[in-house]
């Protein structure tokens, strides 16, 4: 089933409460690069303490002082959870990366990703030779100069092929590149919250990807779908090579989703429609995610999109992953 995690949350602030007698009281501010306290007198003085600071207060300046701190912290504790209410944005995944900006499936395309702030999923297929690499077709007729099936081609000749030309000619000379490469390009940028998607197209593939993935410290940053989301036996070898690997069950319809809530080996929920709010919750319950994909998300589809983030959504896979960012950009109107 959804696994449980546990997630370290951030404190924000914290301040001891004053205690206050019949003659002064002590205040404790956090974080105040430069502060300034009234006494009884009038006279002011100035406490330029960068971690905060603790000061006697005496007469009626104690009065005022007490009053400016219950309207601080009312206003504090009325903004709070307006602020919690707000869903986070959800992870974008461009499918194949820019596909419609760059040749899918190439280290230009996914270097662009990055640059830009987004995840991206990529395909896994195996060479005749054993090596593990990045095209999404069976063949290479649609993505390269050549043709024939990928599984029956060397990795010599297959990266011997322009991947590039075929978009446009400034491509030239992108290859078909291998998952090494892939996850290297990954793990030479910084974690930033990015979802990275392995498509599993190829069988028996996903232990080499787990432990390659392991090797290079990123594991954490892959999610396992193609194969894995309909196939328990694959998500129970994801597991048994690393229980820190994310997979994802497929959810295609509504009547499906008690089934994948409860479908073992999982972490994600991989939803083919917009799920509902209480679903998105319900995963969330279990210490789960969720990811949609699909034809609801796919293509330009700012409406389903909102929606989708309104739902608390974690993850979406969309071929127009710039669009997309530009609506969740956007402030959100009233009543969203």
């Amino acid at each position: 089933m959804l696994r449980s995690e546990i997630t370290n949350g951030q404190e924000i602030a914290s301040s001891n409460d004053p205690h206050i007698s019949s003659n002064q009281f002590h205040f404790t501010r956090i974080r105040s690069r430069a502060t300034v306290a009234r006494d009884g007198t009038g006279s002011i003085e100035r406490f330029p303490n960068g971690n905060g600071f603790r000061k006697p207060f005496t007469g009626a300046s104690a009065v005022v002082c007490i009053r400016r701190i219950a309207v601080v912290f009312g206003l504090a504790a009325l903004i709070a959870p307006l602020r919690a209410a707000e869903p986070a944005r959800p992870a974008i995944v461009a499918h194949r990366g820019l596909l419609k900006h760059a040749p899918e499936n190439t280290l230009a395309n996914f270097r662009a990703c990055i640059e830009l702030g987004l995840g991206f999923e990529f395909d896994v297929a195996r060479t005749s030779d054993g090596h593990l690499v990045c095209i999404h077709d069976d063949t290479v007729d649609r993505t390269t100069n050549g043709q024939g099936k990928v599984a029956e081609m060397t990795l010599e000749r297959l990266q011997a092929l322009d991947a590039g030309s075929w978009f446009d000619p400034k491509f030239a000379g992108q290859k078909v590149p291998t998952i090494d490469e892939v996850l290297a390009l990954i793990a030479s940028v910084p974690e930033s919250g990015a979802v990275y998607a392995a498509d599993l197209k190829a069988a028996q593939v996903e232990e080499e990807v787990v432990k390659k993935a392991e090797r290079l410290g990123i594991l954490n940053r892959i999610l396992f779908i193609g194969r894995t989301i309909s196939n328990q036996e694959v998500r129970s070898k994801i597991k048994r090579t690393s229980m820190h690997a994310q997979t994802a069950v497929v959810v295609n319809d509504p009547g499906e989703f008690v089934t994948a809530l409860n479908a073992p080996h999982s972490d994600w929920a991989y939803f083919r429609y917009l799920p509902s709010s209480k679903e998105v919750q319900a995963v969330h319950d279990r210490g789960g995610k969720t990811f949609v994909a699909g034809a609801t998300v796919a293509g330009k589809l700012p409406e389903n999109w909102l929606r989708a983030a309104e739902a608390g959504i974690d993850a979406i896979l969309t071929d127009e992953p710039l669009d997309l960012a530009e609506i969740l950009r956007k402030p959100r109107k009233p009543g969203r």
